[in-house]
């Protein structure tokens, strides 16, 4: 661990920032910790599920898309990357906050030139199995210019967090 990750934590990639500073294998194994830790949490605190591991624990709900990026970053999906100036380096998912409470926006996003409109389809569809997986609703739309992305929500009779906060 750097001294970075000391002071402030591991953070999964959203795809708004920079690559992951470090070796890659230490940012892996990073990864690798952080989900087995939420996997933990899932089986302490959803003791009344057949398959606790399969729904979001209440922390998940209340940041999702925390959450979300840690999935997709575990199924070893590549997120995308932005450098200093806001301009798109690496192709991957972006994760953002959707347009409710408690919900996620995932879309596949890259440099100019770089493809990432004509795989966004294909590398949705690879989101949004991750994300069922391990319960979350993940649905696919078509937006403005016919760009896909998913919305990504808690299964169905999850509280939600309450949007007056």
């Amino acid at each position: 661990m750097s001294a970075g990750d000391e002071e402030t934590g591991f953070e999964p990639a959203t795809g708004e920032g920079p690559l992951p500073p470090g070796p890659a294998g230490r940012r892996a194994a990073s990864v690798r910790t952080a989900f087995a830790g939420m996997l933990q949490i899932r089986r302490l605190t959803n003791t009344g599920s057949a398959a606790p591991e399969t729904v979001p624990a209440a922390w998940e709900l209340h940041r999702t898309v925390r959450a979300v990026a840690l999935a997709l970053e575990a199924s070893a999906l590549a997120a995308s990357a932005v450098d200093a100036s806001g301009r798109r380096t690496a192709t991957g998912y972006r994760v953002a906050a959707g347009t409710l409470p408690g919900t996620a926006r995932v879309e596949w996003l890259g440099p100019p030139g770089s493809g990432a409109a004509h795989e966004e389809e294909r590398e949705l569809t690879r989101c949004a199995t991750a994300l069922r997986e391990l319960g979350w609703t993940a649905l696919l739309y078509r937006g403005p210019r016919n760009r896909r992305f998913l919305e990504v929500e808690p299964p169905t009779g999850a509280a939600r967090p309450d949007s007056r906060r």
